[in-house]
């Protein structure tokens, strides 16, 4: 067993502190990103790591800054085996990565080189992927660049949100660091090939407005993919509507209709034209300031006519 200082911020992190806790290891400390004000109140949110360490009496720590001389040798004192890293928030300077005996052990949710960065996740949905999976490696000052440990494969289901994605692949990984930590004495790690690297960019709001001139295929990707955020937004008579269950459907209709254009919304259906003559259904929306609707709904609310266009 082994003395872990564990460093992880969301809700997918928690699964794999708990498996290491549930494995005997001893959690010698925990670190986490700082409270964040949000909504209109501004009232503090805690990291769903903080509300678990809390629970169980771990000692916690949130710093603001990590790169500064007290902080590293606080981080050093530690006497740790090894850190253990699962969506922390913030790259790491050396000084940390070369703390302890085995050095800090990370846990992405993508099968590196593919998909470095901020949002694995949901750029292997909204680029369509049919596979993705986890990856434990050794870490190094890079972006995801260290060497690889272990890795595991999984099927992206045809209709998964990221958040349903995530899910499944927080399991997987509690799974892995398990295995990975077990043989860690045995293990021989590889190399990245940087020439097979892609890029998982951190999500901004603008990304979630959505372009008609895509595929529906594409849209409807990034649908499943920006969930819970940026989500995917359009605008229609003046109003935000936030799209969250589409599919693409056949529809010859589509061959005189313009990329946004509404092409029917009889029978409760909202179908919509998009990119390179293909037709997107929408199932559920949400009109600003509203919940979350059926399409069937908003029809019989909002009574929209064929022809009307949706505007990025």
């Amino acid at each position: 067993m082994m003395k872990i200082v564990f460093m992880g911020t969301p809700r997918p992190a928690v699964v794999c502190l708990q498996r290491l806790l549930e494995d005997g290891h001893e959690i010698v400390a925990v670190y986490t990103q700082p409270d964040k004000p949000v909504g209109r109140g501004q009232k503090l949110s805690y990291p769903a790591v903080k509300e678990f360490a809390d629970k169980l009496g771990l000692k916690l720590f949130q710093p603001f800054k990590i790169r500064d001389s007290e902080q590293i040798n606080l981080f050093r004192s530690h006497n740790a085996d090894v850190a253990v890293v699962v969506a922390y928030g913030k790259i790491l300077p050396k000084e940390f990565l070369e703390a302890f005996p085995n050095g800090a052990i990370n846990v992405h949710f993508s099968l590196l080189p593919k998909y470095r960065g901020a949002a694995p996740v949901n750029w292997a949905i909204a680029n369509g992927e049919r596979f993705t999976g986890v990856t434990t490696m050794k870490m190094d000052e890079g972006l995801d660049t260290g060497d690889i440990l272990l890795q595991q494969e999984i099927e992206i289901l045809p209709d998964e949100t990221a958040i349903e994605l995530t899910d499944r692949l927080s399991i997987l990984g509690a799974e892995l660091l398990s295995v990975t930590l077990k043989n860690l004495d045995k293990i021989q790690p590889r190399q990245q090939d940087d020439t097979l690297a892609t890029y998982a960019p951190i999500l901004k709001k603008e990304d979630g407005l959505i372009n008609w001139n895509l595929t529906a295929c594409e849209i409807s990707n990034r649908v499943r993919a920006f969930q819970p955020f940026p989500t995917s937004y359009t605008y229609f008579r003046g109003k935000r509507l936030t799209i969250w269950r589409c599919r693409q459907i056949s529809d010859d209709s589509i061959l005189t209709a313009e990329p946004g254009t509404l092409i029917q919304s009889s029978n409760k259906t909202l179908r919509v034209a998009c990119g390179e003559n293909t037709v997107l259904q929408i199932e559920e929306l949400q009109p600003e300031g509203r919940k979350r609707i059926k399409a069937s709904d908003f029809v019989n609310g909002w009574h929209p006519s064929s022809g009307e266009k949706f505007y990025s």
